[in-house]
């Protein structure tokens, strides 16, 4: 242990530990832009500068150790001094147009700039100019970097995708995309995980808030919008509502007040999901084609970009099953459309996704020709939603419960944990079980495959009749790069794997709520798991709605009709700059 001083306070911290972090379980907080910890500790916006006594120049916490007998001063007038200077030279260099920035209200830089008591710029404003594509889903203000280099470490050390990179010398340094290309040229999966540790306003996703309320002012169309599990677990967080009372119920009242037509559980796709890829991964267990090289789940558009871009001789090995979210949208364009006698062209189908590759994922060409256009119209991130109901003035904490509305109103525990990773795994388990035994399992019985952000990887071995069915379950794609790699070699061999681009599954998708410094996907994946323990139904092969969907429109699981509406061809699209590689 080691034995030191911070502000006038005596502590003890174990031998390594950074003066920031001897500081902050001290109750000592440090203001801090650049930092995360293990992945970003370059001290490279100097903004958590202390004075240690006995040394003349000022020292960065955040990759300093504490060395015994340090006597430090936090926020000494030297430092003080420093840090307002800092501060306003970051601030030159960045646009503050607070006001128009969806980062307004939970921006760090802001936060530390009034913190500060900053209300002047000594130094000449100047904006670095760069142009970017408005149409991609991922969109950087490069007049809003502030050279942190946080998205570069989150891109390269969690998901290894190496998207971004330094750009220039001297005070022409910048971040950008790497190689100087364009953002469409390279292989960037959109999982926006740098969007959630960007500190700033400098990488966002495009808002997509106005198409919805032109198609809602629209008197041709009607609306049709679905919630995703994870959205239910986050979307209170940005209110500061308890997360047993930010229930999804609120959400579709919400919705009904904005003026949306119908309001669906995406829970009840991600059951559809279960039946059409758990009947799959069964059928290509019984021709023993799972014996080379496994099924993998492909609900996660981040991963199907990873795949394609990084894996392409994997790609036959995905499963041909749409996501939740794109079932759920050729559904309402064909069945849905015909039980209300709606012509499908006039129906308006809205996802609101933790996710900004939904956004990619919609405008793909998914057999979209079955019916009216694409089978979703638009996809607002959990982000979105906020700001919607924000603009609709509408005051979450007076929302009441209000229900899905009928014909796919049902969903089953089994689909709310879609949003967890493992889940996807552990409800397809729960269904197969089924069909192959004819009996339910015990619903909890397959638990061993649910991941965690800390874990990356999860293996276990499932008894299914007189089969051993060997799984894998995964999350974040630097743990799945190297996950496939050990495929690839032969060491490792499965027969069913779940693969999730964020890190913890899609509770920390990219378009979640951001706390900065906070990483939350694991408190919103136990909220999740105790929806599921709590639910009336836990298989998804006994959800009603999707069993009368069969029965009505479907006939059964990988029936032609099926295949038609909810299976896609993976090679129907490029990944964007393809025909470079």
């Amino acid at each position: 242990m080691v034995n030191l001083i911070i502000d006038d306070k005596k502590i003890c911290v174990p031998e390594g530990t950074t003066i920031m972090e001897a500081a902050k379980n001290n109750g000592i907080p440090i203001p801090k832009l650049c930092y995360l910890k293990d992945i970003n500790e370059i001290a490279a916006c100097r903004v958590c500068v202390v004075e240690l006594e006995g040394m003349d120049k000022l020292i960065t916490s955040c990759n300093n150790v504490v060395k015994e007998g340090m006597v430090i001063h936090t926020n000494s007038p030297k430092v003080r001094m420093d840090r307002r200077k800092i501060i306003q030279m970051i601030l030159s260099r960045h646009d503050c147009k607070c006001a128009i920035c969806v980062r307004s209200g939970n921006c760090t830089l802001q936060e530390v700039a009034n913190d500060l008591n900053i209300i002047d710029l000594p130094y000449k404003e100047r904006f670095e100019e760069t142009p970017w594509d408005k149409e991609f889903p991922l969109i950087r203000d490069s007049k809003k970097c502030i050279q942190c280099m946080r998205c570069i470490q989150i891109c390269d050390k969690v998901q290894g995708l190496h998207i971004w990179d330094i750009a220039g010398t001297g005070s022409r340094t910048t971040v950008n995309v790497a190689n100087n290309k364009k953002i469409h040229e390279v292989s960037c999966a959109l999982c926006g995980q740098c969007i959630t540790h960007c500190p700033v306003g400098a990488l966002r996703e495009r808002d997509d808030t106005e198409k919805v309320w032109e198609a809602i002012a629209d008197e041709k169309k009607v609306v049709v919008a679905q919630i995703a599990p994870a959205v239910r677990a986050a979307w209170g967080e940005s209110f500061g509502i308890e997360r047993n009372s930010a229930t999804v119920g609120k959400i579709v009242q919400a919705l009904k007040q904005m003026g949306v037509d119908y309001v669906f559980d995406t829970t009840f796709s991600a059951d559809l999901t279960i039946m059409e890829e758990g009947n799959e991964f069964l059928e290509h267990l019984k021709k023993g084609e799972t014996k080379v090289r496994p099924m993998f789940t492909s609900c996660c558009p981040g991963w199907i970009r990873f795949v394609k871009s990084q894996f392409p001789h994997l790609v036959p090995q995905l499963s041909t099953a749409k996501s939740p979210q794109q079932m759920f949208g050729a559904v309402m364009k064909s069945y849905f459309a015909e039980s209300i006698g709606v012509k499908p062209e006039n129906i308006y189908t809205l996802s609101i996704m933790p996710c900004v590759a939904k956004k990619g994922e919609a405008n793909m060409e998914l057999f979209a020709g079955e019916y009216a256009g694409h089978d979703i119209d638009t996809v607002l991130t959990t982000r979105e939603l906020d700001r919607m109901i924000r603009s609709a003035h509408i005051v979450p904490q007076n929302l009441k419960e209000a229900s899905f509305d009928e014909l796919m109103q049902e969903g089953t525990g089994a689909g709310v944990i879609f949003g967890a990773t493992g889940g996807v795994m552990e409800a397809a388990l729960r269904s197969a079980y089924y069909l192959v035994n004819g009996r339910n399992p015990d619903a909890d019985a397959f638990h061993i495959v649910r991941n965690s952000m800390q874990e990356g990887v999860k293996e276990a071995t499932i008894e299914i009749g007189d089969a051993s069915v060997s799984v894998a379950v995964v999350c974040g794609l630097s743990n799945v790069r190297r996950l496939l790699e050990r495929i690839d070699r032969g060491e490792v061999h499965y027969d069913f794997v779940e693969v999730m681009a964020c890190p913890g599954g899609c509770v920390g998708g990219g378009g979640q709520p951001i706390h900065d410094g906070e990483e939350l996907a694991g408190v919103r994946g136990e909220n999740l798991y105790f929806l599921d323990q709590n639910a009336k139904i836990r298989f998804s092969h006994e959800n009603p709605d999707v069993l009368k969907l069969y029965e009505d429109y479907m006939e059964r699981p990988l029936s032609h009709k099926a295949h038609m509406l909810l299976h896609t061809d993976h090679n129907a699209w490029d990944m964007p700059g393809a025909d470079e590689r």
